[in-house]
């Protein structure tokens, strides 16, 4: 799938319905193949994002874990890591 597509379950606090949008937008973005539709495609392209959206909020609302809600701020420091490991190794 799309590498900006982050995971938003698990997290505290709770993923903003603005990520949501933003993950759906870039999951109909790479379906439909364009980052921008035609004015032809635009009204079902923007329905599609916001079906998508809501959908995935009712995902995130039912989904259940036992895990612990991990912490933004330590999973985008270790998805930091990774990446500047990544780009050290392709030097």
């Amino acid at each position: 799938m799309c590498r900006n597509i982050r995971p938003l379950n698990n997290f505290e606090p709770p993923a903003t319905s603005d990520e949501v949008r933003a993950a759906a937008l870039q999951y109909v973005r790479k379906v439909a193949g364009a980052t921008k539709p035609s004015k032809a495609n635009e009204e079902v392209f923007n329905r599609a994002v916001e079906e998508i959206a809501h959908i995935t909020a009712h995902l995130l609302e039912d989904l259940v874990t036992t895990a612990p809600a991990k912490d933004r701020e330590v999973e985008a420091a270790k998805a930091k890591e990774r990446s500047a490991k990544r780009f050290a190794d392709a030097s």
